[in-house]
């Protein structure tokens, strides 16, 4: 009987998915395999972990018990378990991150005569695929979605009605026990998918008008969903309908896309600025200031409760994401770096294209640069976007008896509320420094 080994990474799901098809059309029965890989589980927050192994145990049900969860270095657990259930292939969904790509590299070696079949990618448009004219990669993101939008992307793959699961004989590690997190998205596709409908039939018709609104909690919510493939973002596209919501909403998927690009094309930015012109920048080291900004003591309530929803959830929306990032690199001047890791540490969605090109976004030293038009007021951020400061009152307790928009002010109150911090910056002072420091960099 001929084998297939299908090695899942980012991909734990049954439906719409291309290389699981490839297996059990290559091979008579079809073993899966997951492998914990330390270099990804060391960076990687108990938050994250915990979803991680949750979604292995559904997986693992949904293969009738087949998926075989190991642990070891991929290069060399993946030629063992090929050798051990006499697979003819090993089938993968691609993946562009710096880390992924050098190690599938390894693995394809390794393997030696057994091929490493690619199928598929986590993304609407595969990162590498698009470029400018000129054969460019793209920096910008508007004309990167024109491009997006005119090559379009494929329908969903089709859900097989039966797979010859194997567990190949193998021997497994085992999934290991969560850590000790709050609560979580229930970790399963079912919900993923139940996920995706609900806002699809009740929010995405207004998302346009309230994607920016963290209070009412209508956003998706499927970003975690999508990092570890539990949906594809094929399936989302092809239900958006028409409408200013859908619309909107389609673009954020690009967004997603375009820094993968982004990252595919320059590996270094996972830890480099991508453009040159604030290379000459100063920054200060992270203080006590950025421990206040860890712990939600900033004074600053909207920036506190984006930092507190982070460590009580593992998840921000995205608006409190930009408004906390130009506070550390805007109004500490701390370098993006140092918040970019700390939410890799916290994040559920923890996903390294979008989280450091989101930052760099932010700070100024990535697509779209614009910095001098970033340096957001988190006290008018806060009276836009939570303007009767529900949003603040749910994740800043000490300030629940502070009504309607006088939440995002509470040092102007007589007397302040004894146990919220004071603000730690005078934003107008800090702003006038960034720019300044701006204003250097060009000297």
């Amino acid at each position: 009987m001929t084998t297939a080994l299908l090695w899942f990474r980012r991909d734990l799901r049954i439906a719409d998915h291309p290389a699981l098809l490839a297996a059990r059309d290559a091979a008579e029965q079809v073993v899966p395999v997951f492998v914990l890989d330390d270099a990804l589980r060391r960076p990687s927050g108990p938050a994250r972990l915990a979803f991680l192994y949750r979604a292995l145990r559904d997986l693992q049900d949904r293969t009738d018990g087949a998926l075989r969860v190991v642990h070891g270095k991929p290069e060399t657990t993946l030629p063992r378990l090929a050798r051990e259930c006499d697979a003819a292939s090993v089938h993968i969904s691609s993946d562009h991150g710096p880390y992924g790509r050098a190690r599938d590299e390894r693995v394809s070696v390794a393997l030696g005569d057994v091929p490493l079949v690619a199928s598929g990618s986590p993304y609407g448009v595969t990162p590498g695929q698009l470029s400018k004219g000129d054969g460019s990669p793209y920096k910008v993101y508007t004309p990167f979605m024109k491009a997006w939008r005119q090559r379009g992307i494929r329908g969903p793959a089709l859900t097989p009605r039966s797979v010859p699961w194997s567990d190949g004989g193998l021997a497994q590690t085992g999934i290991p026990k969560d850590p000790d997190v709050g609560e979580l998205p229930e970790a399963t596709e079912a919900a993923a998918l139940a996920r995706w409908q609900g806002f699809r039939d009740h929010d995405l018709v207004d998302y346009d008008d309230i994607r920016n609104l963290p209070g009412p909690d209508r956003t998706s919510r499927l970003s975690t969903y999508l990092k570890y493939g539990l949906l594809h973002p094929r399936t989302l596209h092809a239900e958006l309908g028409a409408g200013d919501g859908p619309r909107v909403f389609g673009q954020e998927l690009i967004w997603r896309d375009f820094y993968a690009d982004v990252l595919w094309h320059h590996p270094r930015t996972a830890r480099e600025d991508l453009t040159d012109t604030l290379t000459r920048l100063e920054y200060d080291a992270p203080g006590p200031g950025f421990q206040a900004w860890k712990q939600g003591r900033t004074g600053f309530p909207i920036v506190d409760a984006g930092m507190r929803q982070l460590l009580e959830q593992g998840w921000m929306h995205n608006r409190l994401r930009m408004i906390v990032a130009s506070f550390l690199t805007k109004d500490l001047h701390v370098w993006w770096r140092y918040g970019a890791a700390h939410f890799l540490e916290h994040l559920v969605d923890g996903d390294l294209a979008s989280n450091q090109h989101g930052w760099q976004w932010t700070a100024g030293t990535g697509t779209d640069a614009s910095p001098y038009f970033r340096v957001f007021n988190p006290v008018l951020q806060g009276l836009k976007f939570d303007p009767h400061g529900d949003y603040v009152r749910r994740f800043v307790p000490e300030l629940r008896d502070v009504a309607g928009p006088a939440v995002h002010e509470p040092w102007a109150l007589s007397p302040p509320p004894r146990d919220y911090p004071a603000p730690i910056v005078d934003h107008a002072a800090e702003r006038q420094e960034t720019l300044d420091r701006y204003q250097r960099t060009r000297a």
